[in-house]
């Protein structure tokens, strides 16, 4: 789809990842720490899911989940991968010559509850399904809300 970007292979695809968790493993503690990890996906697969590859990019310490407030945290995150996205010039060592190198933010992988952090999307209530949006089929069994697909 994007011939320009394929022809480089050292241009770089990656993977953000976000998930929050609570410090020493004690569920009843309200302190929450929330991880941001981009993963470069132009490794082989064995390779790009070690945690050696991984580059940590954030860490908010929080009272709670920040929630709404992520943004705040996330916005120089986003306007260094929008600079890589246009292509920044970097030094190769290895070739002893710089060259144009894009990055491209591929897909982000996280689980529901950090998806809605992340989009600002409900994953609550009738309308949670985020591809299917105001046409999520969803009705009431039981008292609990219950998702029939297409």
């Amino acid at each position: 789809m994007y011939p320009d970007f394929a022809s480089d292979p050292r241009n770089v695809g990656i993977a953000l990842a976000s998930d929050g968790f609570n410090t020493y493993r004690l569920m009843n503690i309200t302190y929450c720490i929330q991880s941001v990890v981009l993963i470069p996906y132009n490794l082989p697969p064995w390779e790009c899911m070690k945690s050696s590859s991984f580059i940590l990019s954030l860490i908010i310490p929080e009272k709670s989940s920040p929630g709404i407030n992520i943004d705040v945290y996330l916005q120089p995150l986003m306007h260094e991968l929008k600079l890589l996205r246009d292509g920044v010039v970097v030094f190769d060592a290895y070739s002893n010559e710089y060259f144009y190198m894009q990055a491209v933010l591929r897909c982000p992988i996280n689980d529901f509850p950090a998806y809605a952090v992340l989009s600002d999307w409900s994953t609550k209530g009738y309308k949670a399904c985020p591809s299917c949006a105001d046409s999520t089929h969803s009705y009431i069994f039981g008292g609990k809300i219950c998702y029939l697909g297409q």
